[in-house]
């Protein structure tokens, strides 16, 4: 399934927001979330959406612990893209969608290298 087909799917079920002190056994991500366009369990969250390498992950629903509302990211068109913080319960395991150059041989960009980085920085920011 190509990433446009993600990224066109219905928007994403409301999940409970959490309110309160954040939860001691989840840990932050923060984007876009999407429905899964093929798993009700699942979901996508579009990590930086509006950046240089916005970044598609995949987290099974039953590891949200809770979300809450950031600000909406709009793009130099108008469009806007909502926001959101989700707590995914620590030791989930999730999936991260990375691009690649086809070609002969295969070059891949490595954007995972520096992610944990972008997910501190980011973070710190909003």
């Amino acid at each position: 399934m190509s990433i446009t087909s993600y990224l066109e799917t219905l928007p994403l079920y409301k999940i409970a927001r959490y309110t309160g002190r954040s939860p001691k056994n989840g840990v932050p991500f923060t984007g876009y979330p999407r429905q899964h366009p093929s798993d009700k369990n699942k979901l996508i969250l579009v990590y930086d959406p509006l950046g240089e390498s916005p970044t598609v992950m995949e987290f099974k629903i039953e590891d949200v612990l809770g979300a809450g509302e950031l600000h909406s990211a709009v793009t130099k068109s108008g469009d806007t893209a909502p926001l959101v913080k989700l707590w995914i319960r620590k030791g989930a395991h999730g999936v991260i969608l990375e691009p690649f150059e086809v070609d002969d041989p295969v070059r891949f960009v490595n954007k995972t290298r520096n992610l944990s980085e972008r997910f501190l920085i980011n973070d710190l920011n909003l």
